[in-house]
């Protein structure tokens, strides 16, 4: 009996401790262009509620991963009695800032994206700009991003894209060159589930045109196609990663399925799906490991078109433009950076990578992955130029060399790293 009554007090005295820990003011510093109004809007945090060190670590995570936000830290301060201040403080990322992507090969293929975009509009984290491309031809978008407009939880993404390319099209050991051009409205509802979880949905309107321009031609494959689509799209994702500036450290996981019905013309019904994985880790003071897997199918329809794509700038650094396209993919990409040297704003980092891929063919099989003739390995070195107070501020350049029998190299050119 004891016992019980003593257990029964140390619960008692531990439930009063914990309420009367509470916190007095949250109080913001250091922050200029992302108001007050709206981190306190963000954060767990806030007075009258009780004291609780983890959801305050939580506040700061969630603050380092906005775009305005370089980097953030607190302190909790002895107000009166059992009351405690908390003070976040934000040092900030400039936030309107252009965007730039250049890509080559050792065939001379040269294109560039050049955009603009704030990605902290009205101080309330909303992300607005566009971009024009010249890959031949001319292309540009619009982009707005507001996760918070409507609540805390509870956003709306809005895109609007005019993209034209030089597609590459393979079929019976043949190699044809067609003009590519997607027009695209999408809209997207934002839902924040928890810290770690959030899911998008939605759909798009488009229009696709092929249109045939050099190389060879067959009876069976048009040379032109203009075809309007429905899309409804899914977006999951888990996210865990931790910054300290350049580093980043954890876990995220990113997946998208798609299903697209012809408004027009005769094309059968689409289904893609596509599961970014990403692994980051802190080596010593100056080095971070970094992983990025990409797993994804598509209906397997026997087409020239498939949409898939091996390609220099997104997956497979120094293999080319557009090399060849598949209903199924996989691909890994692993590097090591390294913190070459740090002062002040400034940041020269290196890089050494290997780059995987492997994919399905229109209307082939699962064991297609493990063709050699599917499989390309890259290897390359790159330089990242980093300034610190700027969001995304990383200029980066890779060369790329492949490792397979006839592999060819490139350079890459963007802004941000590679993933």
């Amino acid at each position: 009996m004891r016992r019980l009554v003593r257990f029964l007090f140390i619960c008692f005295y531990i439930q009063s401790y914990t309420q009367n820990n509470v916190v007095a003011n949250l109080k913001v510093q250091g922050n200029e262009k992302v108001k007050t109004s709206f981190i306190k809007k963000l954060v767990v945090t806030e007075s009258g509620k009780l004291l609780d060190s983890a959801l305050i670590k939580q506040d700061i995570k969630r603050l380092k991963r906005l775009p305005s936000v370089s980097h953030a830290y607190y302190k909790v301060f002895h107000s009166y009695d059992n009351a405690y201040d908390v003070l976040y403080t934000i040092e900030e990322n400039l936030t309107f800032i252009p965007s730039i992507s250049v890509f080559t090969t050792n065939d001379d293929e040269f294109a560039y994206r050049l955009g603009l975009y704030e990605h902290n509009l009205f101080g309330q984290n909303i992300g607005f700009g566009g971009f024009y491309q010249k890959d031949i031809y001319s292309s540009y978008a619009i982009n707005f991003r507001a996760p918070n407009l409507f609540a805390k939880r509870f956003g709306l993404a809005i895109n609007y894209k005019n993209l034209s390319t030089l597609e590459s099209i393979f079929f019976y050991n043949a190699k044809a060159d067609y003009k590519y051009n997607n027009e695209s409205l999408e809209i997207l509802g934002l839902f924040e589930l928890n810290f770690n979880n959030r899911i998008e949905l939605g759909f798009n309107v488009f229009t696709e045109d092929y249109s045939y321009e050099l190389g060879d031609t067959s009876p069976d494959i048009t040379q032109k196609l203009h075809i309007r689509k429905l899309l409804f799209k899914g977006v999951y994702e888990y996210y865990n990663l931790d910054y300290f500036y350049q580093y980043v450290s954890g876990f995220r996981s990113l997946f998208k399925l798609q299903y697209v019905t012809a408004t027009s013309g005769k094309q059968p019904d689409f289904v893609i799906w596509w599961n970014n994985f990403y692994y980051f880790s802190r080596v010593g003071n100056k080095g971070n490991w970094a992983n990025r897997l990409r797993v994804g199918l598509s209906s397997n329809q026997d087409t020239p078109f498939a949409p898939f794509s091996i390609e220099n700038n997104i997956n497979i650094r120094g293999v080319g433009n557009t090399i060849d396209r598949g209903t199924g993919t996989i691909i890994l990409n692993t590097e090591y950076r390294y913190t070459l040297y740090e002062k002040n704003w400034f940041i020269l980092q290196g890089n050494a990578f290997i780059d995987f891929g492997s994919w399905r063919l229109p209307g082939g099989k699962l064991r297609d992955f493990t063709d050699l003739d599917n499989i390309k390995l890259y290897s390359g070195l790159g330089l990242r130029f980093i300034h610190k107070e700027i969001y995304n501020a990383i200029f980066r350049i890779d060369y790329g060399v492949g490792l397979n029998k006839d592999g060819t190299r490139g350079i890459v050119f963007g802004i941000g790293q590679y993933f």
